[in-house]
């Protein structure tokens, strides 16, 4: 789906907190709305616009993975949906279960987090993002951009954090200065329902290390 180009950034702003419940991640802060730019046609920037408009099949040949997707150490897919965080700090979390949110920095930018967001479960069916909490330091995870390029990023740490200690720690995780990496994002714990859904957020960072040739 389009949508700005244009990276996000924090110098002026708090972050309060990142929560996932019933569908999006709540990022209490507003970004500086960025000057209006023309926005560039979908897949004219390589590895930044998420999920093409037409999808291979999903019979395509065994251990192919489709372009516009992120592939978990164990194997399990997400599509990806580029995704902007709205005037009231809210970024939306598509409803499909195979399918994760994208915001922040471009593959391989200079600086920045480049979030990534799913479901760990929906409706008693694990999501892709549930293996987030078996990922280990070391592991690799690759995403193929919409031009079918490649990119691998190797983890470099996972951390389980409850969500009323997460406020402080965001700028940490999801800014976009400092070094670039790769953020995935679910949720997890106990299920309080209501609109904190799960009492933890799981969060791994991982660092590039190949690009498309």
């Amino acid at each position: 789906m389009p949508a700005p180009r244009t990276l996000l950034t924090v110098a002026s702003a708090v972050i309060a907190v990142l929560a996932i419940a019933a569908g999006v991640i709540v990022l209490t802060w507003v970004p500086a709305q960025p000057a209006a730019v023309a926005e560039p046609p979908p897949g004219s920037l390589p590895g930044e616009d998420g999920a093409p408009v037409e999808l291979p099949a999903d019979g395509q040949a065994a251990g192919l993975q489709r372009p516009g997707s992120i592939r978990l150490p164990d194997g399990s897919e997400a599509r990806l949906k580029r995704t902007e965080v709205t005037q009231q700090g809210v970024l939306p979390i598509p409803r499909g279960l195979g399918d994760a949110a994208w915001w922040g920095a471009r593959l391989g930018a200079d600086q920045g987090a480049a979030v990534l967001s799913g479901h760990v479960n929906w409706a008693g069916t694990k999501g892709p993002f549930d293996d987030l909490w078996r990922v280990r330091t070391g592991d690799e995870v690759s995403i193929v951009d919409s031009s079918g390029g490649r990119w691998v990023y190797r983890i470099t740490r996972a951390a389980t954090v409850p969500k009323d200690q997460l406020p402080a720690q965001a700028p940490g995780w999801f800014g976009q200065t400092g070094p670039h990496r790769l953020v995935l994002v679910t949720c997890g714990g106990d299920y309080v329902g209501g609109t904190e859904g799960y009492d933890e957020n799981r969060i791994v960072t991982a660092d590039l290390v190949s690009r498309p040739g």
